[in-house]
């Protein structure tokens, strides 16, 4: 452990708390525009819940993740599979699913479970599961240890974040070898599978469609009356305006409206005279706050140091010495830029809006501990990857 702040990633660090700050401000913003007064320290809230998460951040860091996950990760996914039953049970129903159990979101949590026991078992020499990793039997075991949680999670319902682990475990079972022939098959039937979802909702809702034709195609679609008034949304951006529509028009006026410069920190007229709806302008479309005060040069700033913070992680990874260790930086890494790509996309329009909060960005404390704790166990894996020469 002699000289370990040689080995942190200080760059890494350094994006982390710029990207802290960013966020902090956005909030005030959006924050300062609602009517309940509560939300107006939200900020306050935020730093403080950054700075807890901090804390966690170098105490794992510290921490050698190879003589640690292998005792927490079985029992850490464990208990986030009974919190994800519990909150299905005892969860508080806010906007039609249950997803939040007193103060945190079990969900955010799982998701970080998931990536640590997939990095142990099939990254780890020592592990058993590593030998049948290019095997059929490997597959399903992997699958069972991603579906289990999603199944849990789209219970709720919460779509969104249950996609959001593809991603992050897809990464990681390709660089595993997790069956790789099969595994490729099954993406791309995936791919094809959504997209004719998306080809007959284009086929049902278009002008002109007789009801009944619309009533027999729609029959066939496997999505829930929301889901698939936010698909229509995305296909016929302007068939209703005022209606279904109104967010990604207002969100998307709210970016352009930024221009290249922006109109100054708290100055963004569609948050402040609520055109950007309250209820999503902390979270969901916290992009589109700061695009608005800040322009093209703050959301160019802003991406650049995503960019950067993905590049570090994905650094951590090849310069990893063992399977574990590239894992956990792949598997946080995917994780992190798919909540980044999909909120910045919704936001402009490229894919269909779902709940997903931006990093460091959005207001939601359980996702920014969770996220923390992610890039807590990418600076373990900079640490103390120079160790494993001398085991």
């Amino acid at each position: 452990m002699r000289g370990w702040w040689k080995r942190l990633d200080w760059l890494a660090l350094a994006v982390t708390i710029v990207l802290i700050a960013i966020g902090t401000i956005a909030i005030r913003s959006a924050g300062y525009a609602r009517v309940e007064t509560v939300f107006h320290g939200m900020w306050i809230s935020n730093l403080m819940t950054a700075g807890f998460g901090l804390v966690l951040y170098f105490l794992i860091a510290l921490t050698d993740y190879r003589k640690a996950l292998g005792f927490v990760a079985l029992p850490a996914y464990v208990v986030s599979l009974l919190l994800l039953v519990a909150v299905l049970i005892f969860g508080a129903e806010q906007f039609g699913g249950r997803r939040w159990l007193w103060f945190f979101q079990p969900s955010e949590v799982a998701k970080l479970c998931v990536i640590v026991l997939t990095a142990v078992l099939f990254g780890a020499a020592r592990s058993r599961v590593a030998g049948v990793r290019t095997t059929f039997c490997g597959f399903l075991l992997a699958g069972a240890l991603v579906g289990v949680p999603a199944l849990l999670i789209l219970a709720e319902p919460d779509l969104g974040t249950a996609l959001t682990l593809v991603p992050s475990v897809l990464v990681m079972f390709l660089a595993a070898g997790v069956w790789r022939k099969g595994l490729v098959t099954i993406v791309l039937v995936g791919g094809l599978a959504a997209l004719a979802v998306l080809g007959a909702v284009y086929e049902a809702e278009r002008p002109g469609v007789p009801a009944a034709r619309r009533e027999k195609i729609l029959r066939y679609v496997p999505l829930k009356a929301h889901q698939l008034k936010r698909v229509r949304v995305f296909l016929f951006p302007e068939e209703d305006r005022l209606g279904a529509g109104y967010n990604l028009r207002q969100a998307k006026i709210s970016i352009g409206s930024g221009g290249f410069s922006g109109k100054g920190i708290g100055k963004g007229e569609s948050n402040h005279l609520k055109y950007l709806p309250q209820a999503i302008s902390m979270n969901d479309f916290i992009f589109c706050v700061w695009a608005e005060e800040t322009g093209y040069v703050g959301s160019a700033v802003l991406l650049a140091l995503f960019g950067l913070l993905l590049l570090r992680g994905c650094r951590t990874a090849f310069r990893a010495t063992d399977g574990e260790g590239r894992l956990l930086a792949l598997g946080v890494t995917a994780l992190i830029f798919a909540h980044v790509y999909v909120n910045i996309a919704m936001s402009v329009g490229i894919v269909p809006i779902t709940g997903l909060p931006l990093p460091f960005i959005s207001s939601g404390r359980t996702f920014l501990i969770v996220v923390l704790c992610g890039l807590g166990l990418i600076q373990s894996v900079n640490i103390h990857r120079e160790e494993k020469k001398h085991d």
